[in-house]
Protein backbone atom coordinates (compact mmCIF):
# COMPACT_ATOMS: atom_id res chain seq x y z
CA UNK A 1 0.00 0.00 0.00
CA UNK A 2 1.40 3.38 -0.92
CA UNK A 3 0.36 7.00 -0.91
CA UNK A 4 -0.63 8.32 -4.30
CA UNK A 5 1.87 11.18 -4.19
CA UNK A 6 3.92 13.44 -1.97
CA UNK A 7 1.08 15.94 -2.18
CA UNK A 8 -1.36 13.36 -0.84
CA UNK A 9 1.02 12.54 1.97
CA UNK A 10 1.12 16.19 3.00
CA UNK A 11 -2.67 16.39 2.79
CA UNK A 12 -2.99 13.36 5.04
CA UNK A 13 -0.76 14.97 7.62
CA UNK A 14 -2.81 18.18 7.56
CA UNK A 15 -6.12 16.34 7.78
CA UNK A 16 -5.09 14.23 10.77
CA UNK A 17 -3.01 16.51 13.00
CA UNK A 18 -4.34 14.89 16.18
CA UNK A 19 -3.14 11.38 15.37
CA UNK A 20 -0.15 10.16 17.40
CA UNK A 21 3.13 9.25 15.79
CA UNK A 22 2.25 5.57 15.90
CA UNK A 23 3.51 2.44 17.61
CA UNK A 24 6.37 0.21 16.56
CA UNK A 25 5.08 -2.43 14.16
CA UNK A 26 7.37 -4.96 15.83
CA UNK A 27 5.08 -4.89 18.88
CA UNK A 28 2.60 -7.03 16.97
CA UNK A 29 5.00 -9.92 16.61
CA UNK A 30 4.83 -10.95 20.26
CA UNK A 31 1.31 -9.82 21.14
CA UNK A 32 -1.53 -12.18 20.38
CA UNK A 33 -2.07 -14.23 17.21
CA UNK A 34 0.25 -13.36 14.34
CA UNK A 35 -0.73 -12.99 10.69
CA UNK A 36 2.54 -14.44 9.36
CA UNK A 37 2.95 -11.56 6.94
CA UNK A 38 -0.53 -11.86 5.42
CA UNK A 39 -1.39 -8.37 4.12
CA UNK A 40 -5.00 -8.75 5.20
CA UNK A 41 -3.99 -9.06 8.85
CA UNK A 42 -0.67 -7.21 8.99
CA UNK A 43 -0.28 -3.40 8.95
CA UNK A 44 1.86 -2.38 6.00
CA UNK A 45 5.04 -0.32 6.53
CA UNK A 46 3.32 2.91 5.42
CA UNK A 47 0.38 2.45 7.80
CA UNK A 48 0.49 4.28 11.11
CA UNK A 49 -0.15 1.83 13.94
CA UNK A 50 -2.35 3.74 16.39
CA UNK A 51 -3.43 1.06 18.88
CA UNK A 52 -3.57 -2.66 19.48
CA UNK A 53 -5.31 -4.57 22.24
CA UNK A 54 -7.39 -7.56 23.23
CA UNK A 55 -10.50 -8.23 25.32
CA UNK A 56 -10.52 -8.45 29.10
CA UNK A 57 -11.47 -12.02 30.01
CA UNK A 58 -13.92 -11.27 32.83
CA UNK A 59 -15.83 -8.67 30.80
CA UNK A 60 -15.87 -10.92 27.74
CA UNK A 61 -17.31 -13.75 29.84
CA UNK A 62 -19.97 -11.44 31.24
CA UNK A 63 -20.87 -9.68 27.99
CA UNK A 64 -20.42 -12.17 25.15
CA UNK A 65 -20.85 -15.47 27.00
CA UNK A 66 -23.53 -14.24 29.44
CA UNK A 67 -21.85 -15.84 32.45
CA UNK A 68 -23.77 -13.62 34.89
CA UNK A 69 -27.13 -14.62 33.41
CA UNK A 70 -26.18 -18.29 33.63
CA UNK A 71 -25.11 -17.80 37.24
CA UNK A 72 -28.44 -16.12 38.01
CA UNK A 73 -30.34 -18.97 36.35
CA UNK A 74 -28.61 -21.63 38.42
CA UNK A 75 -28.98 -19.52 41.56
CA UNK A 76 -32.75 -19.49 41.00
CA UNK A 77 -32.78 -23.26 40.53
CA UNK A 78 -30.83 -23.74 43.75
CA UNK A 79 -33.19 -21.40 45.61
CA UNK A 80 -36.22 -23.32 44.34
CA UNK A 81 -34.70 -26.63 45.40
CA UNK A 82 -33.91 -25.30 48.86
CA UNK A 83 -37.41 -23.82 49.21
CA UNK A 84 -38.96 -27.17 48.29
CA UNK A 85 -36.73 -29.03 50.76
CA UNK A 86 -34.59 -30.87 48.21
CA UNK A 87 -31.03 -30.29 49.45
CA UNK A 88 -29.54 -33.06 47.31
CA UNK A 89 -30.92 -31.56 44.10
CA UNK A 90 -29.81 -28.11 45.23
CA UNK A 91 -26.25 -29.38 45.63
CA UNK A 92 -26.36 -30.94 42.18
CA UNK A 93 -27.65 -27.69 40.64
CA UNK A 94 -24.97 -25.68 42.44
CA UNK A 95 -22.27 -28.02 41.14
CA UNK A 96 -23.66 -27.95 37.61
CA UNK A 97 -23.78 -24.16 37.74
CA UNK A 98 -20.18 -23.91 38.91
CA UNK A 99 -19.01 -26.21 36.12
CA UNK A 100 -21.00 -24.33 33.48
CA UNK A 101 -19.65 -20.95 34.59
CA UNK A 102 -16.12 -22.33 34.65
CA UNK A 103 -16.58 -23.54 31.06
CA UNK A 104 -17.86 -20.13 29.99
CA UNK A 105 -14.87 -18.38 31.58
CA UNK A 106 -12.54 -20.86 29.90
CA UNK A 107 -14.13 -20.09 26.53
CA UNK A 108 -13.79 -16.37 27.25
CA UNK A 109 -10.11 -16.84 28.13
CA UNK A 110 -9.57 -18.87 24.97
CA UNK A 111 -11.34 -16.25 22.87
CA UNK A 112 -9.33 -13.37 24.39
CA UNK A 113 -6.09 -15.32 23.96
CA UNK A 114 -6.83 -15.86 20.26
CA UNK A 115 -7.86 -12.26 19.59
CA UNK A 116 -5.90 -9.18 18.62
CA UNK A 117 -7.52 -5.93 17.56
CA UNK A 118 -5.38 -3.49 15.57
CA UNK A 119 -6.22 0.11 14.65
CA UNK A 120 -4.19 1.89 11.99
CA UNK A 121 -4.76 5.21 10.27
CA UNK A 122 -6.62 3.49 7.42
CA UNK A 123 -8.32 0.37 8.82
CA UNK A 124 -9.27 -1.85 11.71
CA UNK A 125 -7.77 -5.34 11.68
CA UNK A 126 -9.32 -8.15 13.70
CA UNK A 127 -7.30 -11.32 14.19
CA UNK A 128 -9.88 -13.63 15.71
CA UNK A 129 -10.92 -17.27 15.89
CA UNK A 130 -10.70 -19.85 18.67
CA UNK A 131 -10.74 -22.86 16.34
CA UNK A 132 -9.82 -21.36 12.95
CA UNK A 133 -7.95 -18.08 12.93
CA UNK A 134 -9.62 -15.47 10.74
CA UNK A 135 -8.37 -12.05 9.71
CA UNK A 136 -10.94 -9.32 9.25
CA UNK A 137 -10.07 -6.13 7.38
CA UNK A 138 -12.40 -3.14 8.02
CA UNK A 139 -11.35 -0.02 6.06
CA UNK A 140 -12.12 3.13 8.04
CA UNK A 141 -13.62 4.75 4.95
CA UNK A 142 -16.35 2.06 5.10
CA UNK A 143 -17.22 2.85 8.74
CA UNK A 144 -20.46 4.82 8.88
CA UNK A 145 -20.78 5.11 12.66
CA UNK A 146 -19.14 3.86 15.85
CA UNK A 147 -21.41 2.72 18.68
CA UNK A 148 -19.60 2.90 22.00
CA UNK A 149 -20.71 1.15 25.19
CA UNK A 150 -18.85 1.93 28.40
CA UNK A 151 -18.58 -1.02 30.82
CA UNK A 152 -16.84 1.01 33.51
CA UNK A 153 -13.25 1.41 34.71
CA UNK A 154 -12.12 2.42 31.24
CA UNK A 155 -13.28 -0.76 29.50
CA UNK A 156 -16.01 -1.06 26.91
CA UNK A 157 -17.14 -2.11 23.44
CA UNK A 158 -17.03 -0.35 20.07
CA UNK A 159 -19.39 -1.63 17.36
CA UNK A 160 -18.74 -0.54 13.78
CA UNK A 161 -21.71 0.25 11.55
CA UNK A 162 -20.61 -0.12 7.94
CA UNK A 163 -21.48 1.26 4.55
CA UNK A 164 -21.99 -1.04 1.60
CA UNK A 165 -23.33 -4.56 1.25
CA UNK A 166 -20.17 -6.66 1.62
CA UNK A 167 -20.85 -8.22 4.99
CA UNK A 168 -19.45 -11.11 6.94
CA UNK A 169 -21.48 -13.90 8.47
CA UNK A 170 -22.50 -13.97 12.11
CA UNK A 171 -20.81 -17.32 12.71
CA UNK A 172 -17.50 -16.02 11.37
CA UNK A 173 -17.58 -12.91 13.55
CA UNK A 174 -18.99 -14.28 16.82
CA UNK A 175 -18.38 -13.29 19.59
CA UNK A 176 -16.87 -10.15 18.05
CA UNK A 177 -20.13 -8.64 16.82
CA UNK A 178 -22.89 -6.44 18.15
CA UNK A 179 -25.77 -8.46 19.63
CA UNK A 180 -29.16 -8.59 17.86
CA UNK A 181 -27.86 -7.27 14.54
CA UNK A 182 -28.22 -10.41 12.45
CA UNK A 183 -29.26 -9.05 9.05
CA UNK A 184 -26.46 -6.47 9.01
CA UNK A 185 -23.72 -7.75 11.35
CA UNK A 186 -21.60 -5.08 12.98
CA UNK A 187 -18.03 -6.05 13.92
CA UNK A 188 -17.38 -5.18 17.57
CA UNK A 189 -14.19 -4.60 19.51
CA UNK A 190 -15.21 -6.22 22.79
CA UNK A 191 -14.15 -5.48 26.36
CA UNK A 192 -11.17 -3.37 25.32
CA UNK A 193 -9.21 -1.08 27.67
CA UNK A 194 -9.11 2.70 27.25
CA UNK A 195 -12.25 2.46 25.15
CA UNK A 196 -12.89 6.23 25.08
CA UNK A 197 -9.36 6.93 23.83
CA UNK A 198 -9.62 4.21 21.19
CA UNK A 199 -12.95 5.61 20.00
CA UNK A 200 -11.41 9.06 19.72
CA UNK A 201 -8.40 7.73 17.81
CA UNK A 202 -10.78 5.98 15.44
CA UNK A 203 -12.85 9.14 14.95
CA UNK A 204 -9.72 11.21 14.28
CA UNK A 205 -8.41 8.69 11.75
CA UNK A 206 -11.82 8.40 10.05
CA UNK A 207 -11.98 12.20 9.76
CA UNK A 208 -9.53 11.98 6.86
CA UNK A 209 -12.42 10.60 4.77
CA UNK A 210 -15.15 12.60 6.50
CA UNK A 211 -16.46 12.85 10.04
CA UNK A 212 -17.80 9.76 11.77
CA UNK A 213 -20.96 9.58 13.83
CA UNK A 214 -20.54 8.31 17.37
CA UNK A 215 -23.68 6.98 19.01
CA UNK A 216 -23.42 7.81 22.70
CA UNK A 217 -26.84 6.53 23.73
CA UNK A 218 -25.37 3.56 25.57
CA UNK A 219 -22.54 5.44 27.23
CA UNK A 220 -22.73 6.11 30.95
CA UNK A 221 -23.57 9.66 31.99
CA UNK A 222 -20.05 10.48 33.17
CA UNK A 223 -18.57 9.28 29.90
CA UNK A 224 -21.10 11.29 27.90
CA UNK A 225 -20.13 14.45 29.78
CA UNK A 226 -16.50 13.91 28.86
CA UNK A 227 -17.42 13.41 25.23
CA UNK A 228 -19.43 16.62 25.12
CA UNK A 229 -16.33 18.46 26.28
CA UNK A 230 -14.75 17.73 22.94
CA UNK A 231 -13.33 14.24 22.99
CA UNK A 232 -15.71 12.90 20.34
CA UNK A 233 -18.43 13.82 17.89
CA UNK A 234 -21.86 13.20 19.45
CA UNK A 235 -24.24 14.44 16.77
CA UNK A 236 -25.15 12.96 13.41
CA UNK A 237 -23.18 14.69 10.70
CA UNK A 238 -23.01 14.19 6.98
CA UNK A 239 -19.88 12.50 5.71
CA UNK A 240 -17.77 14.97 3.81
CA UNK A 241 -16.13 13.09 0.93
CA UNK A 242 -12.44 13.73 0.54
CA UNK A 243 -10.23 12.60 -2.29
CA UNK A 244 -8.83 9.14 -1.43
CA UNK A 245 -5.38 9.41 0.09
CA UNK A 246 -4.35 5.78 -0.08
CA UNK A 247 -4.80 2.81 -2.32
CA UNK A 248 -4.67 -0.86 -1.46
CA UNK A 249 -6.18 -2.76 1.48
CA UNK A 250 -7.53 0.39 3.11
CA UNK A 251 -9.78 1.04 0.07
CA UNK A 252 -11.38 -2.40 -0.08
CA UNK A 253 -14.68 -3.39 1.41
CA UNK A 254 -15.11 -5.49 4.51
CA UNK A 255 -13.20 -8.71 4.01
CA UNK A 256 -12.18 -11.74 5.99
CA UNK A 257 -10.16 -14.83 5.31
CA UNK A 258 -9.32 -17.93 7.33
CA UNK A 259 -5.67 -18.26 8.25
Amino acid sequence: MALNSDTDQGAAARLSPTLPEGLDHALLEGDGPTAHGDKLGTPQPDERLLWRGRPKVSLLARGAFRAYWVAFYFAVLVAVCVATDRPGTAAIMAGAGAVTIAILYFLAWLSARSTLYILTDVRVIMRIGMAIETRINVPLKQVKAAHLRDSGKGFGDIALELNGDRLLGVVLLWPHLRPWHINHPQPMLRAIPEVARVAQLMADARAIYGEIEQNLSDVKETAAETVHQGQAVSATVGLRPVAPLRTGLGDKGLEGAPA
